[in-house]
């Protein structure tokens, strides 16, 4: 709780404790910001095979401390798959060789560990580190994010199997694709938020492991697709201005008017139908608030569809630029 951690400051300052803690969460967002510029951080990394498997090796040879009693018999290339099973994490490779040693059947002079044993250990959970809501979760998900956008198809693919292999919801992955496909797709490519949002129907109709084709067809074509975020920015200038600039009135000539009342005050007076316009576009028309005219958010780029987009904008603000010119 990081309200008590307040607590704490006073005694670790006169040095009345010594702050010592461990934890399998990013600090950062666990404590807060005055306790943790008190104290040193330290960073654990995940140990490798041949470390992990020098730790089973003393393990099984100690005597007082390890197994080294029992007598255990165990190939290299078991321990070495008992190793890898662990990935990088030591604690997590004694538990599996206790719980192999608990279960080995007596031999000639001691225990024997066998394939069969080994893999009845090793089928009772996943073999990746995946915290499904900590900071593995979220890296995994930002790297997934990021292969996407950077076009890069195996990378993306790399870390959609590790998320799912470590056990996360795909419909989460879902989810994620479908805003992927509008933040760094966009109009640029149209067919890819259709084809997230297939991607999610087929993973909510099949479940796994059948759906989780859909969502990786979705990821390459998304890794592969023309980048545009051009939607995602223009979305955050219209927000912005939505907020700053409070409750503008909507012009008269937007107004509908259902009513004689609002028809006398004026409601829909002057307005312009598009569809009975030149080229079905009402030129110099405007259609913010007075006090927001000429405000462009959306900037196509040059890709993909949003080269056509562009193009016809471009035409459309001449034609903007002419009626201008003629009322002047």
């Amino acid at each position: 709780n990081k309200a008590q951690q307040d607590a704490f400051l006073p005694y670790i300052e006169d040095g009345t404790f010594t702050f010592i803690g461990a934890t399998t969460e990013n600090p950062s967002f666990e404590l807060n910001n005055a306790l943790l510029s008190r104290a040193r951080v330290y960073v654990l990394k995940p140990l490798d095979d041949e470390d992990i498997r020098d730790i089973l090796l003393r393990a099984l040879r100690d005597e007082t401390h390890g197994l080294g009693k029992q007598r255990i018999d165990v190939d290299d290339a078991l321990l070495g798959r008992l190793a890898a099973a662990a990935d990088g994490d030591a604690r997590r490779a004694l538990n599996f060789l206790e719980i192999a040693a608990e279960l080995a059947e007596p031999g000639d002079g001691g225990l024997r560990i066998d394939e069969a044993l080994l893999n009845e250990v090793l089928s009772s959970g996943g073999l990746r580190r995946f915290d499904k809501g900590g900071e593995a979760f979220y890296d995994q998900i930002s790297a997934l994010h990021k292969a996407v956008r950077g076009s890069a198809p195996d990378a993306a693919l790399y870390w959609l199997a590790r998320m799912l292999d470590g056990g996360c919801d795909p419909r989460y992955v879902a989810r994620r694709v479908v805003r992927m496909a509008s933040e760094d797709i966009g109009n640029a490519d149209p067919r890819a938020l259709a084809l997230a949002l297939d991607a999610w129907e087929v993973q909510e109709r099949l479940g796994s492991p059948e759906g989780e084709l859909a969502l990786a067809q979705a990821v390459t074509y998304l890794a592969c697709a023309p980048k545009s975020n051009a939607v995602y920015k223009a979305w955050g200038a219209a927000c912005a201005d939505a907020k700053q600039h409070g409750s503008l009135e909507v012009p008269l000539h937007l107004r509908n008017a259902p009513t004689r009342l609002m028809k006398d005050l004026d409601y829909g007076k002057a307005y312009r139908y598009a569809h009975d316009e030149p080229d079905a576009y009402a030129a110099g028309e405007n259609y913010f608030p007075e006090s927001l005219q000429k405000r462009r958010y959306y900037h196509p780029v040059p890709r993909g569809l949003e080269k056509k987009i562009a193009e016809k904008l471009a035409y459309l603000a001449q034609l903007d630029e002419e009626c201008g010119s003629m009322k002047e």
